[in-house]
């Protein structure tokens, strides 16, 4: 065999944008796509297709997401854009004072404690349930067979598994339940390499019967029974209960008009709300430049400012002190946007009441296009791994305040702020394609980014995602990325921002972006440079 690295690249090299007629499924994972567009090829619509690359995905890139994660997805069908919430909720025994009696002043990252109710099964069988066209066993047979046979691990997914496995045998002196990772996610004591061969038999199983049942065994079957059990032997605090009183929720996508076009995201207690407040806030300037200092400037600062309203306002609808209404009003944006001046300034929230993962997105020849989002959160999630099932739990929780006077106050039942979050854009009441990247709190960041590119910048969507990008990290701090123009590091910084170059490049996000011409219903897709992406075509 040729002894050569999978990680290693060193001349540049240029993905095209691409076009198809009849479908089109753009995922992180090229065995992923190939899943979803082999669903279009038997009969099958948009919907279909976002299933089947959904559950493959929880098997090629568990780094990213599980079985036991949340997902969230918006559907144009028929002329309508459609919103689908399964985001989880905290166990009913999860409460601030269980945390503090087991010796904690904050949510840990791992382990049973940050562990919500899962919703991403429900959102699988709820869109098929609604909107599919093929029976639900044969969307997810293409990801049983690939956890039962094996695939090859791509590269960019064999770097963060191996970054996982360093960050879990830190944690288990103090959160032993997560050694259940090392014995369903090793290759002879060791992650996997990029190229070789890993298989899921469990996880294999608990498709088939996720499959057989429509994922009712989950919530309320042999799997419900199963994960309960081993979280009551374990110290864990989801019940029967909890996943039989689940369900995920439709609800009405939220908006910001930007030049003319629509960007919708899920309402809150998703983080699309930061987005839309940011494009709101930067359509009061003009750009004429992408890659200058000056755009680049307003675009951090607003996205500051969004996010310090975000960050201390969204938890779950339930619980929020403002309306996403009040805080995209005209009048609390312009007070806002007149604190974007030449210099930058520390973030802080305002007051409104004085005027507050993986992505893939696919579409067909009827012309529905589907946004789909799905997370474990921190890499595979908790640690915890249910025995024989392949089911790794998210850490969700993890967001949750332990300060009761906080917005996101951990409460028995409260759904947490959620950073993921899928993205569709439309015009005159015609969609323009589902776009997303996915991220944690990068998320926002590349949904700006991305509007910007199409609609301000006019490029193409390949050339949206290739782009140079950067990053808010928290207080002065700013992060770019080493391909852009070397004179916005000193640019930047001589207006006040701690600029850092990314070494990391996947931690800026990787996006899909799909696009339809509503003459001729040609799509153009673009797919994410720093993954191991992919774009399937019919």
């Amino acid at each position: 065999m040729l002894n050569f690295s999978a990680h290693e690249y060193p001349y540049p090299s240029r993905r095209q944008a691409v076009f198809a007629r009849n479908g089109m499924v753009a995922a992180s994972q090229p065995l992923a796509a190939e899943c979803g567009i082999a669903m279009l090829r038997q009969g099958g619509n948009a919907v279909d297709a976002a299933i089947a690359t959904a559950a493959a995905l929880t098997v090629v890139e568990p780094t990213g997401c599980a079985i036991g994660g949340d997902a969230f997805a918006l559907v144009w069908i028929k002329g309508t854009l459609h919103g689908l919430d399964a985001s989880g909720h905290a166990p009913a025994a999860l409460s601030i004072e269980a945390v503090k009696r087991r010796g904690h002043d904050a949510m840990p990252l791992y382990g049973w404690l940050p562990v919500t109710v899962p919703g991403c099964p429900s959102a699988w069988a709820e869109l098929s349930r609604r909107f599919g066209k093929l029976p639900f066993a044969t969307l997810l047979q293409p990801a049983i067979d690939l956890a039962r046979n094996g695939f090859p691990v791509s590269p960019i997914v064999a770097h963060q598994w191996k970054i996982a496995r360093h960050k879990y045998a830190a944690w288990l002196d103090r959160q032993p339940e997560v050694q259940t990772w090392f014995e369903t996610f090793q290759v002879a004591g060791r992650p996997p390499q990029a190229g070789e061969i890993f298989c899921n038999p469990a996880q294999a199983d608990t498709l088939c019967e996720l499959a057989q049942t429509q994922c009712e065994s989950f919530y309320r079957g042999p799997l419900a029974k199963t994960i309960a059990g081993f979280a009551q032997a374990t110290g864990g605090l989801l019940s029967e209960a909890d996943l039989a009183g689940y369900a995920p929720r439709w609800v009405d996508p939220i908006k910001a008009n930007y030049r003319g076009y629509d960007v919708w995201e899920i309402p809150p207690s998703g983080q699309g709300l930061i987005a839309l407040i940011t494009l709101k806030l930067l359509e009061g300037f003009q750009f004429d430049h992408r890659d200058s200092h000056q755009t680049w400037h307003r675009q951090l600062e607003a996205m500051k400012l969004a996010y310090a309203d975000g960050q201390h306002y969204i938890t779950d609808p339930a619980h929020m002190r403002v309306t996403a209404e009040q805080l995209l009003s005209d009048g609390y944006i312009r007070q806002r946007r007149a604190l974007i001046q030449e210099h930058a300034l520390a973030p802080a929230h305002g007051d409104p009441h004085a005027s507050g993962t993986v992505y893939l997105a696919t579409a067909d020849a009827e012309g529905n296009m589907v946004s789909f989002i799905q997370s474990a959160y921190h890499g595979f999630g908790s640690g915890v791994v249910v025995p024989g099932t392949g089911i790794g739990l998210q850490n969700r929780g993890y967001e949750f305040s332990l300060d009761p006077s906080h917005s996101n106050a951990l409460l028995p039942g409260k759904q947490t702020f959620h950073t993921i979050i899928p993205g569709f854009i439309s015009k005159g009441g015609q969609p323009v394609g589902p776009f997303g990247v996915m991220g944690g709190y990068m998320q926002p960041q590349g949904h700006v980014q991305m509007v910007m590119n199409l609609i301000d910048f006019n490029l193409n969507p390949q050339a949206a995602l290739d782009a140079p990008r950067w990053q808010w990290l928290g207080g002065m701090k700013v992060g770019i990325e080493q391909t852009a123009p070397a004179d916005l590091t000193m640019a930047l910084a001589r207006r006040g921002h701690q600029v850092a170059l990314a070494h990391d490049l996947t931690s800026y996000g990787r996006g899909q972006i799909i696009v339809r011409n509503p003459d001729t219903g040609v799509l153009c897709g673009g797919t994410e440079p720093r993954a191991d992406s992919h774009i399937a075509v019919f």
